[in-house]
């Protein structure tokens, strides 16, 4: 941390922005250089990481370091720059398809050794850049290029993915509210260890209003919840809805109704480390439940490259530094005449 303070246009580089008109990544980006300024991370202390995608350009937009990888191999590069020098802060930038299809198996494992990444997961439910094929993140039943009778597949659901590879920090947020998202961000910064913001973006070309249904002003504030830590789970437009525990499952009720009172609605613990009401919550969609936005998991746990320095220091503490020679020769050696 700088004691400079940071304006967002010290992390906008000078390239042209080139995002479809309308798309959501333009509000990402913005939203990123504005949470960057106020986290106040120096931008030479700062690493953008991308893997391929209309979002992996995100990189050349950033005054900051950067690296636009390889399809699917943003986790696997960002895990690198950040064990190697664990002073940087590192954000990966990743597509539904970047992601959670070639890239599913780098992101599970970065979740599950909790590496100190800032992974915004940008979920427009296709594939744009290679022109409108599905995703994994794609509703079963959806019409594309590549499925044009209907994808027969199960989509995954980024929250379960992240709470399955034993994940601490997962928030979700619409590219349409950049003031929450920003929020989002910076706390995702300040938490240590991998933190997976989901950001539902849209794609004006290939899947436009795919969010509509929770993201349009007129049904936004009934089919979504924004979830802050320590309040009640309160919804809706008259802020007159809540959730609530029945038995195992949670419920939307009206508060008045019924004889339910504010006290009856539950209270938002982002902390605990028992994901029993993170996953219920995560798992909401916007039909029946409300869908989760805000910070839904943050839980604090060691970090995979914090690990690794204290078990180097370990070892060199109780072992004497020896020369290149001493190490070749100090397992079986043999003398070949």
């Amino acid at each position: 941390m700088s004691d400079i303070t940071y304006t967002a246009k010290d992390y906008k580089s000078d390239q042209y922005v080139r995002w479809c008109p309308g798309c959501g990544d333009h509000a990402v980006v913005n939203t990123l250089q504005k949470a960057m300024a106020e986290v106040g991370v120096a931008p030479h202390e700062t690493v953008v990481i991308s893997g391929i995608g209309c979002s992996s350009r995100l990189p050349y937009y950033m005054n900051t370091y950067g690296f636009h990888t390889i399809h699917g191999r943003a986790s696997a590069i960002a895990t690198g720059v950040k064990v190697a020098n664990p002073a940087l802060t590192v954000w990966q930038i990743t597509g539904d398809g970047d992601c959670l299809a070639i890239g599913g198996n780098h992101f599970i494992h970065a979740i599950r050794r909790n590496i100190d990444l800032n992974i915004l997961l940008l979920n427009n439910k296709i594939y744009g850049l290679t022109k409108g094929q599905y995703s994994p993140t794609s509703d079963k039943g959806a019409i594309t290029k590549s499925s044009p009778y209907g994808t027969v597949e199960e989509p995954f659901i980024p929250a379960e993915l992240t709470f399955g590879a034993r994940g601490n920090f997962f928030a979700r947020a619409i590219d349409v509210d950049l003031a929450t998202t920003k929020d989002i961000m910076v706390a995702a910064a300040r938490h240590k260890g991998a933190s997976v913001v989901e950001i539902l973006q849209n794609c004006v070309i290939f899947n436009d209003n795919i969010h509509k249904y929770v993201t349009d002003k007129e049904v936004r504030a009934d089919r979504t919840i924004l979830l802050k830590q320590g309040e009640k789970m309160i919804f809706g437009k008259d802020r007159n809805k809540g959730l609530v525990l029945d038995g195992m499952q949670l419920k939307a009720v009206t508060i008045g109704e019924n004889g339910v009172t504010l006290d009856d609605i539950l209270t938002h613990d982002a902390t605990t480390p028992d994901m029993f009401m993170h996953m219920r919550l995560a798992l909401m969609d916007g039909h029946e439940l409300p869908l989760a936005l805000g910070v839904i998991r943050s839980v604090d746990a060691p970090t995979y490259e914090q690990e690794v320095a204290d078990q180097i220091a370990s070892v060199k503490a109780r072992k004497k530094e020896r020369t290149l020679r001493e190490y070749l020769l100090s397992g079986d050696t043999w003398e070949v005449k």
